[in-house]
């Protein structure tokens, strides 16, 4: 029988146990473009195994065509699970066909998987048809005893082997086709999910294995978290920061929180959407009677209870008006480090949940500045990962600085933040520099090793490299990125079967891969920020067999670029020997954790502490490149403990001025110059008794008051409802008669007068400068702003009020 490249070499029986179908499975899903899918039932324990390289094969731009999928299953003694066709109903693409067989009275017994290939014409070239005994399930795909046969073709086989296979594809399209056969979708689960009979299982003893029935449960640090966001609920709060080291389960967390309020719709938002694509997946377990469905550039699924959705589409304003503000009860913002940004802005400053919820694995108060005031200054619950590995839900990790000799970074141009790509790939993909890595990676390395490397041309330069120099040693390097040969899900069981020892990756696994097995960790590129160095040294943090701790080796330059390392790795430069390494245990980075760093860096570092911090642009430039984006007026006094932006005023004249410097935006440059007195003299330096100046300008923000200024009876209504999420402030400014009288009317009108003869008045009075004035009732800004300046000037006073909270609710 010929053999088929959608085949591994094997014999032509599969059988189970040691034997498993799921590696022929998976190799011919990544290599068909066509799949078709018969199986009596699917569980989720199965779909899991498979789904990642559906993902994979159905996103990955290499194909000249779309993949065809279509898949059958039913609904024969109610054995499929709901949570498994939700996950199935979220598989994307033109030519997607998902069905379920009804089969009332009648059984249905199929297992079938059939694959081909074809050219650019769309001529079938070769095929593999497996059929035997497995459904779609754990056991049934790995080590259950199942039979299996494998029939292939090719396209110069006989005719009675063309004619046998083609023969089976038109059978498994009349059943595809059979009236029983009804298109999946949530209306469809709806009604199964009450009509199907959990009693029968039963009566199957022998189909449904114990370990199949699944349910999920919080751990205990997410028991802790749910009640820490209940209590916070309780008291008041409508916003909430929760800190969750990489591998803790942030997205689980989300889903339990979201099933103990009750919430009837969901909306989580991602910059990513691999990201979306397994948080659709982790909230479809724990909410399988719900709906899900995507928002992004591909789908508008606007009516699912659960949507999942990308920031950079729904913050559009045309998208954001397609739901009321009130629409969903429940709002995650994953990531939400990236929170400052104005796509998340725009959608926090619309939607009005019953509560938000902001999600992190950001460790330290100095990244938390910023986006702490955009959850109102509560942190509810923080496990980084420090408390991860104490808990021994993370692996200790040995860090290793290397000085990264064979790199001059100061002779590399430096712009916005970041390196020149073209210049540093350059000076990255060389022979000199791969031989330096590749000494450093022998003395170190474990078994699996993961690499994050620059660019696509830097990680194919690495991987020829240790091919070259894995000739002699039975080990074996690829590259991995979108578009590359080898997919990611192909990649990581190929690491995972030990094929091969390297992957050299760029992008694709920083953010939201489950990665247990890698033990070995190199960063061969800077990276733009603390927080993803920490994201991808916690992709090897999770714990699996017979791995004790991760190996983490970095190659670190002469630049300050690399300086934030120190700070994070709790080392004190001034109490180092300069020209010796550092080597010793690091119990405050966790239990069994160990550092050694090269002492030309450390010697490095001490140079660099000497000369840097010594005026504000200096202070400016090294938080930018620590945090990876130019940092807030919050992350800057957080990080700076200053009175009050005293350097800055000093040598800048303004917070403003000096972000404006720091930048080549001519707009943000014209609006600073055009509004620098207000910016500073009206909200900057504004002194705040108490809080409500900053709580008015946030709802004049909120209200758009630059296009269209409010009413009086609107500015005093968005003032209330955004300290209601202020429980800190209510605590802290309305403790006397009169406040608390105002602040405690359900009619509104004592609040009313209270917040006129406060704050409002305070602006209207006539004074040095009268920055508003009211004309009909309406409350509008004394000066005028260009429509082009409208959303920069919002945007930046939204960030000075962020830093006048932040500064009066720690003061």
């Amino acid at each position: 029988m010929p053999t088929s490249l959608l085949t591994l070499d094997h014999d032509i029986l599969t059988t189970g146990d040691n034997d498993p179908l799921l590696t022929q499975l998976l190799h011919a899903i990544n290599h068909a473009s066509e799949i078709e899918i018969a199986v009596s039932f699917i569980r989720q324990s199965g779909f899991e195994l498979i789904k990642q390289a559906l993902l994979d094969v159905l996103e990955n731009k290499r194909h000249h065509h779309s993949l065809k999928l279509r898949i059958l299953t039913s609904d024969y003694l109610g054995i499929t699970e709901p949570v498994a066709l939700r996950g199935l109903l979220a598989l994307e693409g033109e030519d997607v066909q998902i069905k379920v067989f009804e089969t009332d009275k009648q059984s249905f017994h199929m297992k079938s998987y059939l694959f081909v290939r074809t050219n650019d014409e769309g001529t079938v070239t070769e095929g593999s048809a497996f059929i035997g005994s497995n459904n779609i399930s754990r056991p049934a795909l790995t080590n259950a005893h199942e039979w299996t046969l494998r029939y292939d073709y090719k396209a110069n086989s006989d005719s009675h082997t063309q004619q046998q296979f083609f023969n089976i594809r038109q059978k498994f399209n009349a059943i595809f086709e059979h009236p029983n056969a009804k298109t999946l979708s949530d209306e469809w689960i709806d009604a199964y999910i009450p009509r199907r009979q959990q009693p029968a299982l039963k009566d199957i003893t022998l189909a449904v294995t114990e370990e199949e029935i699944t349910e999920y449960w919080p751990n205990l640090a997410q028991e802790e978290a749910l009640t820490a966001l209940n209590i916070t609920r309780l008291n008041g709060y409508e916003r909430g920061l929760v800190v969750m080291g990489t591998g803790m389960g942030k997205t689980f967390l989300a889903a339990f929180d979201a099933q103990q309020m009750k919430a009837k719709r969901v909306l989580f938002i991602a910059h990513r959407e691999e990201i979306l694509s397994q948080a659709l997946s982790t909230f479809a377990k724990v909410h399988p009677d719900k709906s899900s469905g995507y928002y992004h550039g591909k789908a508008k699924e606007a009516e699912k209870d659960l949507l999942f959705a990308s920031v950079q589409t729904i913050s559009k304003e045309t998208h954001l008006n397609q739901f009321a503000p009130d629409h969903f009860d429940y709002v995650v913002i994953d990531e939400f480090h990236h929170a400052s940004a104005s796509t998340y802005q725009n959608v926090l400053n619309y939607f009005e949940p019953t509560f938000l919820l902001g999600l992190t694995a950001t460790p330290e108060r100095t990244d938390q500045a910023n986006i702490l005031a955009l959850c109102h200054n509560n942190l509810v619950f923080e496990r980084n990962l420090v408390h991860g590995i104490d808990e021994k839900i993370l692996v200790p990790f040995h860090y290793y600085g290397i000085w990264d000799d064979s790199v001059d970074y100061q002779a590399i141009p430096w712009r916005n933040g970041k390196f020149d790509p073209e210049a540093l790939e350059n000076q990255f993909a060389t022979q000199k520099r791969a031989a330096h890595i590749f000494k450093h990676w022998q003395t170190h390395q474990q078994q699996r090793t993961l690499a994050f490397c620059m660019s696509k041309r830097h990680a194919d330069y690495m991987a020829d490299y240790f091919n070259t120099h894995f000739a002699q040693q039975n080990k074996k390097a690829i590259a991995v990125y979108s578009g590359s040969k080898v997919l990611r899900n192909e990649a990581l069981t190929q690491l995972d079967n030990g094929d091969i020892d390297v992957i050299f990756s760029v992008d694709l696994f920083n953010e939201g891969t489950d990665l247990p097995s890698i033990d070995t960790v190199m960063m061969l590129r800077p990276t733009e920020s603390n927080i993803v160095f920490l994201q991808q040294l916690g992709r090897g943090l999770r714990r699996h067999q017979d791995k004790t701790h991760l190996v983490v080796i970095d190659f670190i330059g002469n630049h300050n670029s690399f300086f934030s390392k120190q700070s994070w790795l709790g080392i004190d430069i001034k109490g180092a020997n300069g020209g010796e390494p550092i080597d010793r245990p690091a119990p405050e980075l966790g239990e069994g954790t160990y550092i050694n760093i090269d002492p030309q860096a450390v010697d490095f570092w001490q140079r660099l502490a000497r000369q840097l911090r010594t005026s504000a642009k200096e202070d400016f430039a090294h938080l930018t490149a620590y945090l990876g984006h130019r940092p807030s007026a919050s992350e800057f006094y957080i990080a700076n403990k200053e009175d009050r932006f005293a350097k800055v005023n000093k040598q800048h004249g303004s917070w403003c001025e000096l972000v404006a410097e720091m930048s080549d935006d001519a707009l943000l440059q014209e609006v600073v110059t055009e509004h620098r007195d207000f910016l500073f003299y009206a909200v900057q330096g504004t002194k705040l008794q108490k809080s409500f100046k900053a709580i008015l300008l946030e709802a004049f923000i909120s209200l758009d008051g630059f296009r269209t200024p409010p009413t009086i009876d609107a500015l005093c209504q968005r003032s209330r409802k955004i300290i209601d999420g202020y429980p800190s402030i209510k605590q802290k400014d309305f403790t006397e008669k009169s406040s608390m009288a105002a602040i405690q009317d359900g009619s509104g009108n004592k609040w009313k007068k209270y917040w006129k003869d406060n704050p409002i008045n305070a602006y209207l009075k006539a004074g040095t400068t009268q920055w508003f004035t009211q004309l009909d009732d309406k409350f509008q800004a004394n000066f005028v702003v260009k429509e082009q300046h409208v959303v920069l000037l919002s945007q930046l006073v939204k960030e000075l009020v962020d830093y006048q909270l932040v500064w009066y609710l720690m003061k």
